[in-house]
């Protein structure tokens, strides 16, 4: 069962990735997994309240995700496994890959100006990913996407 990763975040560009992979595991009976990233705090504040804004930033990744995946529910009926974690995103997702051999691909999606930071590291270093990278451009439209899927 081919299964497709997902960086999900509050961007159009994480709901492009989501839509194609989501789209891509309908055709061909596989799943999405869908990582929130939650940036470590770069503050040293009292424990309690670095703790709070801590579980705040936590809390809201993990509402990010698990809405997208009740919106890929309803449209697919098949619920994707969610995880969040803690860490700069290019090592948290190295690590998930490492973790999670059955993923079989990376689905990214570019701004329209810029690729972002994501796109642009793994896109520069594709050639060492344990699986192929997808790279959905920002110009693409629900329609274009529907179309390629």
């Amino acid at each position: 069962m081919r299964v497709y990763l997902v960086i999900m975040d509050e961007t159009e560009e994480a709901r492009k990735a989501l839509r194609f992979a989501s789209r891509r595991a309908a055709a061909t009976g596989g799943s999405v997994h869908i990582l929130a990233l939650v940036q470590p705090q770069n503050f040293n504040a009292f424990g309690g309240v670095q703790a709070t804004i801590e579980q705040e930033a936590h809390d809201r990744a993990e509402a990010i995700a698990t809405s997208a995946a009740g919106n890929l529910f309803s449209e697919s009926g098949k619920m994707p496994t969610i995880a969040v974690r803690v860490g700069e995103g290019q090592a948290v997702i190295k690590a998930y890959l490492t973790d999670h051999k059955e993923v079989a691909a990376l689905v990214l999606a570019a701004a329209e100006s810029n690729p972002g930071p994501l796109v642009a590291h793994f896109s520069a270093n594709a050639g060492n990913l344990p699986c192929p990278l997808y790279v959905i451009p920002g110009t693409f439209t629900t329609e274009d996407i529907d179309r390629l899927t």
